[in-house]
C-alpha cells in the first residue's frame, strides 16, 4: 500500500526539531532509526501529519555507554 500525504521536514538543529515538533501538533512523528514507522504507515496503521526526520541533527547518531551508563 501507498501511505497517506504527510509533511517531511529534516531540520539541522535540535532547537528547529523541536519547534517542527511543536508546529506539527500530536500528530507530528520523528523519523529516527530502527523502528517500523514506515512500514504501519504502508499499511496505513499509522497516519502521522509530519515526520520529523532526526538524521541531520548533530549528537543524536546514537547512545554510548559511559561508566556503566547510557
Amino acid at each position: 500500500m501507498i501511505p497517506a500525504e504527510f509533511d517531511y521536514q529534516a531540520p539541522e538543529t535540535l532547537e528547529d526539531a523541536i519547534r517542527a515538533l511543536d508546529d506539527g501538533g500530536e500528530d507530528a512523528k520523528l523519523l529516527a532509526g530502527g523502528h517500523s514507522l514506515i512500514p504501519l504507515m504502508k499499511l496505513r496503521l499509522a497516519a502521522p501529519s509530519l515526520l520529523v526526520d532526526l538524521r541531520k541533527v548533530p549528537g543524536l547518531h546514537g547512545i554510548e555507554r559511559q561508566n556503566g551508563h547510557f
